[in-house]
């Protein structure tokens, strides 16, 4: 046995997992900085919001809630590279170039031309969602949709990265004023409890968001309030969901 070689190979896969946690810390620090500095970026994060609570609305089918969902990442995707390209261009240009405009312009209209077709693609895809009409949408499955969970979770993940992009504090996965694992977990909790109505799978979700919440804590990245805050976001963003689809769904389980 070789306990140095154990203790070295302990250390790589430690080494490997901060890099791992790193590169996530960039990677939304790219997000929050766009959402910061582009009012364009802001824009599409909150017709995504919209986009995502219309579907659960009218009851779309999945394969029209799965084509959503990508037409909203292939846009906010767009938006970052947008930013990106501008970031680059004005470190490395001095003085005003032609070129310089002409990569900013191309850039833009990349994102541009994706909104276009994001747009006719959704009213496309709205359009039978509303025509249809209750046979097909509003009574076409008797159960809450299968989705409806991971929707809140990306509206949860949408408004966090806005309180942190409004507090200007922390880092997306570290810290600020409002904790995103408490407010993912407790959205995540406050869905099985209104949808779900079972008090046993209600307890255990919320027991285990709590875990979360203190695992916060106890690691001092986030105080007791931030993540009671970041709890009280995830809760009010289900609960709202759950209060503008409960008139189309009638009683329904998940």
């Amino acid at each position: 046995m070789h306990p140095h070689g154990d203790e070295r190979a302990g250390a790589r896969r430690s080494s490997g997992g901060n890099r791992m946690l790193r590169s996530f810390n960039h990677a939304f620090d790219g997000i929050v900085y766009a959402a910061r500095t582009q009012p364009n970026m802001r824009v599409h994060l909150a017709i995504a919001v919209l986009v995502l609570v219309a579907t659960l609305v009218l009851r779309l089918q999945r394969p029209y809630v799965v084509a959503v969902i990508v037409l909203i990442v292939v846009v906010l995707a767009l938006e970052l590279v947008n930013t990106a390209v501008e970031a680059v261009v004005d470190l490395l240009t001095v003085a005003h170039h032609p070129l310089a405009k002409t990569a900013k312009d191309a850039a833009a209209g990349a994102v541009l031309v994706a909104s276009i077709g994001a747009t006719v693609c959704g009213y496309l895809i709205f359009y039978q969602g509303i025509t249809s009409g209750g046979a097909t949408v509003f009574a076409a499955v008797a159960a809450v949709p299968t989705h409806v969970a991971v929707i809140v979770l990306a509206i949860a993940a949408i408004a966090t990265i806005f309180a942190k992009v409004w507090t200007d504090r922390g880092r997306p996965l570290h810290g600020g004023a409002v904790s995103g694992h408490a407010a993912l977990a407790f959205a995540a909790a406050t869905v099985l409890a209104l949808f779900y109505r079972q008090p046993l799978a209600a307890l255990l979700g919320y027991f285990v968001a709590f875990l979360v919440a203190q695992s916060r804590v106890e690691a001092r990245i986030h105080s007791p309030l931030e993540t009671f805050w970041g709890g009280a976001l995830g809760t009010l963003v289900a609960l709202a969901v759950y209060l503008l689809i409960r008139p189309h769904l009638g009683s329904l389980v998940l």
